[in-house]
């Protein structure tokens, strides 16, 4: 069975991968950017004749990582803004919709990942698109100005934009309603959509944004001027703007991950030592003006709802792939706690509440609430402040005992929202094959999602003193982790991010 459907651009075949639902595939949202394309911002997609046939995703956008059950980039792979659209067969709508970022470090990840699969909540309801958007130096590079339109600041949230353009243009005729969408993304994913959030360019593109594990602050641009310096070094090239044109793409990726190594070793890196993410939004003072916290606080977003979600044990998960920095000794955790800034009055906090733990297990709880948990909870506190409605959840479902433990951490909370527990692929973030209760609190999590995206009403009430806590057990409204309790808040109070990084 295959449905075609007629967009601004041209007509398009999808498929029905499951009962009930329809999965339009690979639509291309802008022009291939590369070419006279390459480091602008996106240019609209011409039209073209007959049905196209979108069954299958599209290209992924250059990077190095190979996802399980998802596609892997190649060289030579150029048309890679796509986006895909699950919808209710026989949608007639309008039918809320939403629209999700992936995640993935701004270097790494697709729309077509399985876990970020939208039959499961296409069935409660929704039109699901997810998308594709440049990553690493393609997207987010920054490149010095030379005075046209050459490399801007920002590539891929300049795509994420173009992407939900065409939502607006399009969405309707998949039976969804342009004027009732909610932008969602994790980590990087989350952290866009709140930077969209503030953007002029995207006001009016959504009404709301779910946001889970928002990682933050962005990159002040002296910080991402000086990795381009390196990435260019590394590539041999000059770091400027035609230059780095000439360089492949995969040159670039090969270079980016180079230098990503080489902040890794060096222990006088600073803070991108101990995670080097070499890439994200830059605070360029023009298309982002400012780390997003920053601007919510200033009630830039206050019209849009939002709902923001962190898992418990965050950086356990970066323990277990094997990319958490070796902070096996007291002096690695000074001097860790002295390149973030870290108060003692915290550390000693955190020493209190875990007696047991070594210089390791310190740092992995602390670095997860620096980079996750606190920053998404102050997120929600300056948006409610501002005058913003925000729904606070945790996940904090965690799952069996010693080394085969899995805890509530960082992606874990995915595939349960997404209702895609049963995919193979997503086994090792939650443990093995799902048991009852798990597909349970799948169905919890997304019909919060789907009451969110429809109404603005997740099931609870607004604001800090009614949040939900997805565990091992279904939902309830008590803290299930010590991590996630006031005298934790109290301590991060002595804490002040700095508005961008540098």
């Amino acid at each position: 069975m295959s449905s075609v459907y007629e967009t601004v651009c041209g007509r398009v075949r999808g498929r029905s991968p499951a009962r009930g639902v329809v999965a339009v595939l690979g639509i291309p949202y802008a022009e291939p950017p590369f070419g006279a394309n390459r480091f602008r911002a996106p240019r609209p997609r011409a039209p073209w004749e007959g049905v196209r046939d979108c069954t299958v995703f599209g290209p992924v956008p250059p990077q190095s990582a190979e996802l399980p059950g998802a596609p892997s980039w190649a060289p030579g792979d150029e048309d890679v803004l796509s986006l895909n659209v699950w919808a209710p067969a026989g949608a007639s709508g309008p039918l809320p919709v939403l629209v999700w970022i992936p995640g993935g470090a701004y270097t790494f990840g697709s729309g077509a990942q399985p876990d970020y699969d939208g039959a499961a909540l296409a069935r409660t309801g929704l039109v699901v698109v997810t998308l594709n958007y440049r990553l690493g130096f393609e997207g987010f590079g920054h490149v010095p100005a030379d005075g046209t339109d050459a490399c801007p600041p920002n590539r891929g949230l300049l795509d994420q934009i173009a992407a939900l353009e065409w939502v607006r243009d399009n969405i309707t005729a998949f039976g969804g309603a342009p004027d009732n969408v909610t932008l969602a993304g994790q980590s990087a994913g989350a952290t866009a959509a709140v930077c969209l959030m503030t953007m002029d360019g995207a006001r009016g593109l959504f009404r709301r944004v779910i946001a889970h594990s928002a990682v933050g602050p962005c990159f002040a641009p002296e910080l991402a001027g000086r990795v381009t310096a390196r990435v260019a070094a590394e590539a041999g090239v000059p770091a400027t703007g035609a230059a780095l044109a000439e360089a492949s793409p995969q040159a670039l990726v090969r270079a980016s991950d180079a230098v990503t190594e080489a902040y890794r070793k060096d222990p006088d890196s600073g803070r991108l030592h101990w995670d080097p993410v070499v890439y994200g939004p830059v605070a360029d003072g023009h298309l982002l003006r400012d780390d997003p916290l920053a601007l919510i606080a200033e009630g830039t977003a206050r019209d849009i709802d939002l709902l923001v979600c962190h898992t418990t044990e965050e950086y356990w998960l970066m323990d277990a792939v094997g990319s958490s920095a070796d902070v096996a000794t007291a002096e690695r955790l000074r001097r860790f706690a002295s390149d973030f800034g870290l108060p003692g009055p915290l550390m000693e906090g955190y020493r209190a509440l875990m007696p047991k733990a070594g210089a390791y297990e310190l740092h992995l709880a602390v670095y997860g609430d620096l980079m996750f948990g606190e920053y998404s909870n102050r997120l929600a506190d300056a948006h409610a402040r501002a005058g913003g409605r925000v729904f606070l959840s945790r996940f904090d479902r965690r799952r069996g005992e010693g080394r085969s433990r899995v805890r509530a951490w960082h992606c874990a909370d995915v595939p349960f929202a997404f209702g895609n527990v049963d995919e193979e692929s997503v086994h090792f973030l939650i443990g093995g094959a799902p048991t009852p209760g798990d597909r349970r609190l799948a169905e919890l999590m997304t019909a919060a999602w789907s009451g969110f995206a429809a109404t603005g009403d997740p099931g609870w009430e607004p604001g800090d003193g009614h949040v939900r806590v997805w565990g091992a057990q279904g939902a309830s409204a008590a803290p299930g982790h010590w991590r996630d309790s006031a005298s934790v808040r109290a301590l991060w109070g002595t804490y002040t991010y700095r508005p961008a990084l540098t």
